[in-house]
């Protein structure tokens, strides 16, 4: 950990950085399927067996895979990340913040914490950019095919991940050290240094942990629609944008402005902590 304070901006990814689901960019159509086809079955399949609708996704994935005899190989899924589409302003968002973030003597980290695809995602033009990628993925098989799901991360568990930037146990096999009781001013990214970035009700715990917390919450969106609107009004949500990430949108002026916000919090605690140690000291 270096001297400067750490702020952490989290992102789901499907429809928050990139424009769909990402298996419907290439996946999907290497199947010889249509998005409605792939998704309505895994969707049914979820609710007839009462199943965690994420392992379902998993599971259609494997079983179309195996059924048309396509092998579910690692580095077939982390090519396909080359034809994910970004939102406008995507590949130059993130050393425009860093740099802002090193002007007011901020770090500025960015994660994934996203129920789509590690292995697709590890494949896009930005996965350079992230610290961690919390997704999806798969386990292999010694031919190298995807055979059962490694990590599975639904719209509930993705608060784990929260707790994991902020302690800074971001191996995922760590519970021990993620479990331990810890001080909070040891923390290696307290949550008033944190924004979390979705576009909707899947992203709703991790928005919800933002407000207790005291950190930031952001929905981006498409198309404004009654949904978006009612995570405003219900206080779910901080702040609502259009997902457009270049300079000078709303959510970049936005993004900016919660930083100028953490920097000046964090001079001022140093102050205040400065000054009580001098008094003791003298």
């Amino acid at each position: 950990m270096g001297s400067l304070p750490i702020a952490a901006i989290m992102y789901d990814f499907d429809r928050t950085l990139c424009t769909k689901d990402m298996q419907d960019y290439s996946f999907i159509p290497s199947l010889g399927m249509t998005e409605s086809e792939f998704w309505h079955f895994s969707n049914s399949l979820a609710q007839k067996e009462h199943m965690d609708s994420i392992l379902a996704y998993m599971y259609a994935m494997v079983k179309f895979s195996k059924d048309k005899d396509i092998p579910l190989l690692r580095e077939k899924l982390v090519n396909m990340g080359k034809n994910v589409e970004l939102f406008d302003g995507v590949e130059t968002w993130f050393k425009r913040i860093n740099d802002f973030g090193s002007g007011l003597g901020m770090q500025v980290e960015h994660y994934v914490i996203s129920s789509g695809m590690k292995e697709i995602i590890e494949g896009t033009k930005i996965s350079d950019q992230f610290k961690s990628i919390f997704a999806c993925e798969f386990l292999y098989d010694e031919s190298g095919n995807g055979i059962w799901p490694k990590t599975d991360v639904n719209y509930t568990n993705k608060t784990q991940f929260v707790y994991r930037i902020n302690k800074g146990v971001l191996d995922v096999a760590n519970d021990n050290d993620l479990n331990r009781s810890m001080p909070d001013d040891s923390k290696r990214v307290p949550f008033c240094n944190m924004i979390y970035i979705g576009d909707g009700l899947s992203d709703v715990p991790c928005m919800k942990m933002m407000k207790a917390y005291g950190g930031y919450s952001i929905a981006v969106y498409q198309e404004k629609d009654s949904k978006v609107d009612d995570l405003l009004k219900r206080r779910r949500v901080d702040y609502i944008y259009p997902a457009d990430y270049r300079e000078n949108s709303g959510l970049d002026i936005t993004v900016k402005n919660i930083l100028r916000k953490m920097s000046i919090c964090d001079k001022l605690y140093n102050e205040n902590f400065n000054q009580i140690k001098e008094i003791i000291n003298n």
